[in-house]
C-alpha cells in the first residue's frame, strides 16, 4: 500500500478525456503540491487502452486508487471529463473523499445530448462501433468504441448529490464547457464556490492563481 502524505492527506489528479496523467495542468499542479509535502497522485485513465474507456471502468479504477492510497483525508482535483468523475466519485465514494476542486468541469457530460459529437455523428459512430478522436495525450488519433457513449448516458453528474466543500474553476472563455451551466451547477449546492476566470477551457495562463487557491482550500502549509 502506498502511504499517504502528511497529516493523512492524499491528493489524486483526474484528467480529461483525450488527455493523460501527463498533461500540463498535472505538471504544473504536481511540482506546486511537492513544494507543501504533497505528491500529486495522477490515474492513467487510458490504461488499459483509450478504445475500451467508459466512465464505468474510470470509477472502479479510482476506487482501486483510492483503497490503495488509505488516507484518511483525500481530495479530488478533476479536470473537464475528470471534473465530471470526480463529482460521480464524490456521490459514490463519499466517506473516502473530503473536498472537491473541479478544473471546467464537464457537468452536463452525461446526457443525451452528449457534447462530445453532434447528433449526426453520434449515429455514425453508432453504426461504426467506434470512431477515431484526437488524442492530445498521445498527439495522434485514437479510436474509441462507442460504448464510451452508451455507458455514459447511466451517469448524471449534473444532479448528483453531494456535500463535500467544493471549489471550481471555470474559464468565461471556455469554448468545451458553458460557463453558464457551471454557474447553475454551482448555484444549486451550499458546499459549492465557484470562481470564473478570463481563461479558455485549458486554464493554462490561470495556473499559478489556481494552484495557490487549491494549497490554501486544501490547508497545505508552505
Amino acid at each position: 500500500m502506498t502511504s499517504p502524505d502528511a497529516e493523512g492527506r492524499a491528493v489524486f489528479y483526474l484528467h480529461g478525456f483525450a488527455s493523460s496523467a501527463k498533461s500540463t495542468k498535472a505538471a504544473y499542479l504536481g511540482e506546486h503540491l511537492a513544494e507543501r509535502g504533497v505528491t500529486l497522485r495522477c490515474p492513467d485513465f487510458n490504461e488499459p487502452d483509450f478504445a475500451t474507456l467508459t466512465l464505468t471502468r474510470m470509477l472502479d479504477q479510482l476506487d482501486a486508487h483510492l483503497a490503495e492510497a488509505g488516507a484518511s483525508r483525500t481530495a479530488l482535483i478533476g479536470s473537464s471529463l475528470g471534473g465530471t468523475l470526480a463529482v460521480l466519485a464524490a456521490e459514490r465514494f463519499g466517506d473516502r473523499i473530503d473536498r472537491l476542486v473541479l478544473l471546467a468541469p464537464a457537468v452536463m457530460f452525461a446526457k443525451p445530448e452528449h457534447h462530445l459529437l453532434p447528433p449526426e455523428r453520434v449515429d455514425q459512430w453508432r453504426a461504426a462501433g467506434s470512431l477515431p478522436f484526437f488524442h492530445y495525450g498521445a498527439n495522434a488519433e485514437r479510436r474509441l468504441n462507442f460504448r464510451f457513449y452508451e455507458d455514459s448516458l447511466r451517469y448524471n453528474s449534473f444532479d448528483a448529490s453531494f456535500a463535500q466543500p467544493t471549489f471550481i474553476f471555470q474559464g468565461l472563455r471556455d469554448q468545451s464547457v458553458d460557463c453558464r451551466t457551471v454557474e447553475a451547477f454551482a448555484r444549486a449546492r451550499p458546499n459549492v464556490m465557484l470562481s470564473l476566470v478570463d481563461d479558455d477551457h485549458q486554464l493554462i495562463a490561470s495556473l499559478p492563481r489556481i494552484s495557490r487557491d487549491i494549497a490554501a482550500f486544501l490547508e497545505l502549509s508552505e
